[in-house]
C-alpha cells in the first residue's frame, strides 16, 4: 500500500511494530541500496531519491521482511537529465513522496545494530546514509559488521565477470537486467553472492575439474551496454512503497590488516633512503637518454600540450572497456620527479570489512593539477556521454581553505 501525504505518520508506525518481528538479537543482514541524484557541479552533494532495504536470515540466506520508499529531496531542481536517466526516477515521482526526515526513524530501526550488505556500499551507500542523517541532525545508524559485495567478489570471484559491477554480474549470471531501483538492486544482490558462492564451492570441491578458467561466461557485458538495452524495455515506476512485507518463512572474511611487515620495511636509515633515491634517479636518467623502455616514452608535465590531451575508450577485459588518456593520439605517460609523499591510516577510506586503510597523498605542482584536470574532465564527459552513472570522483583533491595546496590520492 503507497505511502501518502495525508497519512505518512501512520504507516510510519506500522512498520516499527512489523519490525518487532525481527530476532531481538538483531542478527539479520540488511542488505540495502539508495538510489541518489547525480551531481552536475562542483560542490554539489548527492540526494537520496530512493531507499530500499531487505533483511536476511544468515543461516538460511532468505528474505525475511522487505522496505522501499522514494523520497523527496529538499531541492527538486537537483533531479536532473542525467539523473533520470540513471535510474529513471524523475521530478513528478517524488513530489509527493516522503522526506527522509519522515523516514528517518525506520531507516535507522532496519540498518541500526545490524550487518550492513551491498554492492559498493562502503564508498557509497553507506556515505549517503550518514550525510542523510547529518543533515537532518540525527545521528546515523551503525552497523555491527558490513559485507560490500563488490570488494568480496573482487578478492574471492575475481574479475572473470568483467568489471564487477552489479549490472554486468547479473548478466554473466543470467539474472536479468538491473533496473537501478533499491529494491530490485538489492534482491538481485542477493542472488548474485548465491550464484558466486555456489561457484566457489564448486571450485573448492573439484579443483581439477572446475577450474577458473572454464567458468568465464560469453555473457559478460559492461554495465553501460546493459543500461542501454534496459531503458529499451524498463519502464520506471512512480510509485512507492512505504510497507515492510513479511514473507514467508555468508560473509567474507579477510587476513587482518596487519602493517607490521610494512613497518619493518620502512625503518631505514635516512642517508640510505637519500642514496638508494638518487641511485634510482640516475639509472632512470640513464635509462631515458639511451632510448631504452624506462623513461624514454614519459612525459613531464611541463613538456605535456594541453590542447593535444584526448580520450578515448579501448577494450579492456572480457568485452569491458576503459577509457584512455591520449597526446597527440599516443597514450599519455607522465613523470614526476621528487614529488613529497604523505601517508597514514584514514578512517574515510575502508576495506571490505569496514576497517581503515593505509591512504597515501601526494602533493600536486601546479603543471601536474594543469594536465590531471584536464584529463579528468575529457574523461568525465566521456563517461557520462558513453552511458556510466558510476561516482565520479576527481583526480586533483582542493579541500577548502587550502585551495592552493591540491593533492592527489594514489590508487
Amino acid at each position: 500500500m503507497p505511502l501518502s501525504n495525508s497519512a505518512p505518520l501512520f504507516h510510519l508506525r506500522r512498520i516499527e511494530l512489523k519490525m518487532g518481528e525481527t530476532s531481538e538479537d538483531r542478527s539479520e543482514i540488511a542488505f540495502f541500496d539508495v538510489e541518489t541524484t547525480v551531481p552536475t557541479r562542483s560542490g554539489q552533494g548527492f540526494a537520496i531519491l530512493e531507499f530500499g532495504a531487505i533483511l536476511v536470515c544468515p543461516r538460511k540466506l532468505v528474505e525475511l521482511q522487505s522496505f522501499s520508499t522514494l523520497v523527496r529531496p529538499a531541492d527538486l531542481s537537483h533531479i536532473s537529465t542525467l539523473s533520470v536517466r540513471c535510474n529513471g526516477i524523475t521530478k513528478e515521482a517524488v513530489i509527493s513522496a516522503p522526506t527522509f526526515m519522515d523516514i528517518a526513524d525506520t531507516v535507522y530501526d532496519i540498518l541500526h545494530g545490524r550487518i550492513w550488505a551491498g554492492h559498493n556500499i562502503l564508498r557509497f551507500d553507506c556515505a549517503r546514509i550518514r550525510e542523510a542523517f547529518a543533515e537532518i541532525n540525527r545521528p546515523a545508524p551503525e552497523p555491527k559488521g558490513t559485507i560490500d559485495s563488490l570488494a568480496v567478489l573482487t578478492q574471492k570471484f575475481g574479475r572473470r565477470a568483467g568489471d564487477m559491477k552489479m549490472a554486468t554480474l547479473a548478466t554473466y549470471f543470467g539474472l536479468g537486467q538491473q533496473t537501478h531501483r533499491s529494491l530490485d538492486d538489492v534482491r538481485m544482490n542477493l542472488e548474485v553472492l548465491k550464484y558466486c558462492a555456489t561457484v566457489l564451492f564448486l571450485e573448492s570441491s573439484l579443483p581439477d575439474l572446475f577450474t577458473e578458467n572454464s567458468w568465464v561466461s560469453p555473457n559478460a557485458t559492461t554495465r553501460s551496454q546493459s543500461r542501454r538495452e534496459s531503458q529499451n524495455v524498463n519502464t520506471p515506476s512512480s510509485s512507492f512503497s512505504g510497507e515492510i512485507h513479511s514473507t514467508s518463512q555468508t560473509s567474507a572474511r579477510s587476513d587482518p590488516f596487519n602493517l607490521a611487515a610494512l613497518s619493518d620495511e620502512m625503518i631505514k636509515d635516512p642517508l640510505m633512503e637519500e642514496e638508494e633515491s638518487l641511485s634510482i634517479d640516475q639509472s632512470s636518467t640513464a635509462s631515458a637518454s639511451g632510448g631504452s623502455n624506462g623513461c624514454a616514452d614519459f612525459l613531464e608535465a611541463d613538456n605535456i600540450s594541453i590542447p593535444s590531451l584526448s580520450v578515448t575508450s579501448v577494450p579492456f577485459y572480457l568485452g569491458s572497456q576503459k577509457i584512455q588518456v591520449l597526446h597527440k593520439n599516443f597514450p599519455l605517460q607522465v613523470l614526476c620527479r621528487r614529488l613529497k609523499v604523505r601517508f597514514g591510516i584514514s578512517t574515510r577510506y575502508v576495506d571490505h570489512t569496514g576497517r581503515p586503510r593505509l591512504s597515501f597523498v601526494v602533493n600536486a605542482p601546479p603543471s601536474l593539477c594543469q594536465v590531471l584536470d584536464t584529463c579528468d574532465n575529457l574523461a568525465q564527459k566521456l563517461s557520462v556521454e558513453s552511458g556510466s552513472c558510476s561516482e565520479w570522483r576527481s583526480v586533483v583533491t582542493r579541500k577548502p581553505g587550502f585551495y592552493n595546496y591540491p593533492t592527489v590520492r594514489l590508487q
